[in-house]
């Protein structure tokens, strides 16, 4: 169970960074076709589409599962203290009222009911 939580927490972690990628992916002009054809078998533009596709998927099941849950500690510590790291530890001890330990048990608890709403 642990190594699930673990797993869980990373992917929340990485979760911004997709984000960030797809809106540099958003922000590219379109691309231009000088009609050369290429002796390539491979397509950039369309790599690239396929990988703004697999990327839009990816967060919008994170979202879905992030949406679905309706504690808002969860929320707090799922949104606000992993994925846009806003508090320290300490920090967001403060915000939700409640000792370290009793903050990671809560953590553990939202990582574990986002795990049952993404899968």
């Amino acid at each position: 169970m642990r190594q699930d939580v673990k797993k869980i927490c990373n992917l929340l972690k990485q979760y911004a960074k997709l984000k960030r990628d797809l809106t540099a992916f958003n922000q590219v002009s379109s691309p231009s076709f000088d009609g050369v054809s290429s002796h390539s078998s491979r397509n950039g533009t369309e790599t690239c589409l396929i990988n703004h596709v697999d990327l839009s998927y990816q967060l919008k099941e994170v979202e879905d599962a992030l949406n679905s849950i309706d504690d808002p500690q969860y929320q707090f510590i799922l949104h606000d203290y992993i994925i846009e790291k806003r508090f320290s530890r300490s920090e967001a001890c403060g915000q939700l009222s409640v000792s370290v330990s009793k903050l990671n048990y809560l953590k553990n608890r939202a990582l574990e009911t986002f795990k049952e709403k993404y899968v």
